[in-house]
């Protein structure tokens, strides 16, 4: 049986993809699962360097914690453009093949941006979770909205990418992938915008195909963890993480969204 792939995607930086992956990589680690890690941030390696981190904290405090198998990938430096994509595609395969042998998940990071490497990633994704601030600036990736009555004109760039990958899943004979859409940064003293989002994505989410489920909200400790490349799952096993109430609260937020994500064989044991 091949490995589930999931990717974090979004043409927008700071949207909590790579704060989603590490979670969720960790929360497959919790159940017993084998996880794959491939970060498409070639210049920033967010993710990566989150587990870098999490190796560097292990090390230092003698602590056990589970790491990924990660496969690191680069451009290709062909002048030719015909090359360069078709040198990229090999690439690409050989890392969807090589994770495949021992892992029963792949998670693949991709960019803030619209590259060759996150559409090859797209059209793989078995699913494709793409967290987004709760703002109308985000929301204008995944749709264009009228200002005035609020209601949607028509997808955008994002959405048109999407699209465009599950025409080539539908192609290839592969399976429907599962959209969903995660929102992040959810403040609690918006609760107008949040209303006007909320219904603005529940009325596209019928015309485009995904679904809706929480995501995290605005924390001070996701900030803190990323340096000791720490997760939430980690709160006992760390002295540097306190079990305050707030953490307990967001280590509940991350119980939610792998409920949620339905994932096959995935039992929650945190």
């Amino acid at each position: 049986m091949m490995a589930y792939v999931i990717v974090l995607g979004n043409e927008k930086g700071g949207s909590g993809k790579s704060t989603t992956a590490m979670h969720l990589c960790a929360a497959l680690m919790a159940a017993g699962k084998a996880v794959g890690a491939i970060d498409l941030d070639l210049r920033q390696q967010s993710f990566f360097r989150y587990l870098e981190n999490r190796a560097a904290t292990a090390a230092r405090d003698k602590m056990e914690l589970s790491m990924p198998r990660q496969f690191t990938l680069r451009l290709s430096n062909a002048d030719s453009i015909e090359i360069a994509q078709a040198e990229e595609e090999e690439r690409f395969a050989q890392a969807l093949s090589t994770l495949d042998e021992s892992c029963d998940f792949i998670l693949i990071d991709c960019p803030g941006s619209d590259t060759r490497y996150a559409r090859m990633a797209h059209s793989v994704a078995d699913t494709l979770i793409t967290p987004m601030n709760d703002s109308l600036v985000d929301f204008d990736l995944l749709a264009r909205m009228d200002a005035k009555s609020g209601k949607v004109l028509g997808p955008s760039v994002y959405s048109e990418l999407v699209w465009e990958a599950r025409q080539l899943r539908a192609s290839a004979g592969l399976k429907p992938m599962d959209w969903v859409l995660l929102r992040n940064r959810l403040a609690h003293n918006q609760a107008h915008n949040r209303r006007k989002v909320g219904k603005a994505l529940e009325n596209l989410s019928k015309r485009i195909g995904f679904r809706i489920v929480p995501g995290f909200s605005e924390r001070v400790i996701f900030r803190e963890l990323f340096a000791m490349g720490l997760t939430l799952l980690d709160l006992k096993k760390s002295n540097r993480l306190s079990l305050s109430l707030s953490n307990i609260a967001a280590r509940q937020e991350v119980r939610e969204l792998v409920k949620a994500l339905d994932l096959p064989d995935v039992s929650i044991k945190f």
